[in-house]
């Protein structure tokens, strides 16, 4: 018996074409991959279908492989290229609709580059009988409101795939709940569970792009609390240690690459490049500490090190390095008793691991020797 899709399309047909599409986007071929979509939509594979478990799912898989150091960052950015292209191909094809559903704004959080998962979600609500707004990558959330106050929609569907981007994010959605618009929120940067779409108060979350429709044919009420601010749904900031940590950022990362110097001798032969590059490495922590003590979720710091270990060990680059880079965070943070106690977890927990742990291989020709390499995703 063949196994069926959602809309009665043959599971193996695909997973064949998502095969096709993924070979053509790793190798560059945007003509290829054009090709694959429009002969899966004649084999009658639904357009939601090829949306989310073609497009979406070979979208998935370039960020599952360049975090495991299979594909380059250059490649990562040709395959989101092509997977654009491909969309719009795709919309072209089936035409405009009535759009009698209500009208979404689609939009990124301000600084969140990653834009393909909302794009995917403007297809699939346009589809579905929807108007919307599609805004793009990282919309400030001033442009935003001026655009509801001119446009009236029914909701606002807000995308963030960094937890870096909590903060803004929370500021975008009390600013659009004050003009009286509700707003369902979605991608990784709110937890696989939507805790912090909770936390922030958003109306809404859904895990995916099929659930962010189904809510919003349902209708989302209006905003219960339109004049909530960032302190009622977080009283722990009060201490201003979010607010100091991201304010001496800059200061912060300076010391702590110059004393990461006489922790780690291999960096007494690094070039102007290699420290500048473990500088941006050493902001990445910063950030994400930062965005734990905005939250109060220590959870959240704990698995950026953890995900931010398996990218070093991918890379060739002993994850050992995170244990000392913490504790010296710690020690200029000592007075931040916030910072300081989640420090000092993570340390202990990431020395413990590392004393645990088989001896590091060592590192494959022509590897980065960075103490830190790459902790961010892929822009």
């Amino acid at each position: 018996m063949t196994e069926h899709g959602r809309h009665g399309t043959s599971t193996s047909a695909v997973r064949r074409y998502a095969d096709l599409l993924w070979d053509a986007v790793l190798r560059g071929d945007e003509y290829t991959a054009v090709d694959v979509v429009v002969d899966a939509l004649r084999d009658g594979v639904e357009a939601e279908t090829v949306l989310l478990d073609l497009i979406g799912a070979v979208q998935q898989r370039v960020g599952a492989e360049w975090a495991a150091n299979r594909i380059s960052v250059a490649q990562e950015h040709a395959a989101t290229a092509i997977n654009e292209r491909v969309i719009g191909t795709l919309a072209l094809t089936r035409g405009r609709s009535a759009g009698d559903l209500g009208r979404i704004t689609v939009a990124c959080v301000d600084g969140e580059w990653h834009a393909l998962p909302a794009r995917l979600l403007t297809e699939v609500l346009r589809l579905r009988g929807f108007t919307v707004d599609y805004l793009g990558a990282q919309v400030p959330a001033a442009h935003l409101i001026t655009h509801l106050h001119r446009t009236g929609p029914d909701a606002v569907a807000l995308s963030s795939s960094i937890a870096t981007r909590l903060p803004t994010a929370h500021a975008t959605i009390s600013a659009c709940q004050a003009a009286g618009v509700p707003v369902i929120v979605g991608g990784p940067a709110f937890g696989t569970d939507g805790r912090y779409a909770r936390l922030l108060g958003a109306d809404a979350w859904a895990p995916d792009a099929r659930t962010a429709a189904e809510t919003l044919r349902g209708g989302l009420p209006a905003p219960a609390n339109p004049h909530a601010q960032p302190m009622d749904d977080l009283p722990h900031l009060s201490d201003q240690e979010y607010t100091l940590v991201t304010r001496n950022a800059p200061t912060l990362v300076a010391t702590v690459t110059e004393k990461l110097r006489e922790r780690v001798p291999a960096m007494a032969g690094y070039d102007d490049e290699q420290v500048l590059r473990t500088a941006e490495d050493v902001r990445h922590i910063v950030d994400f500490l930062a965005v734990a003590l905005y939250t109060g979720d220590p959870d959240l710091f704990g698995d950026f090190l953890d995900w931010t270990a398996e990218v070093l060990t991918a890379r060739s680059v002993p994850a050992s390095v995170l244990a000392p880079t913490l504790e010296l965070l710690g020690a200029e943070l000592r007075d931040f008793s916030r910072a300081a106690r989640l420090l000092r977890s993570a340390a202990a927990a990431r020395a413990a691991i590392d004393h645990g742990a088989a001896p590091a291989s060592p590192p494959t020709p022509g590897a980065d020797d960075a103490p830190l390499h790459r902790t961010g995703r892929p822009a």
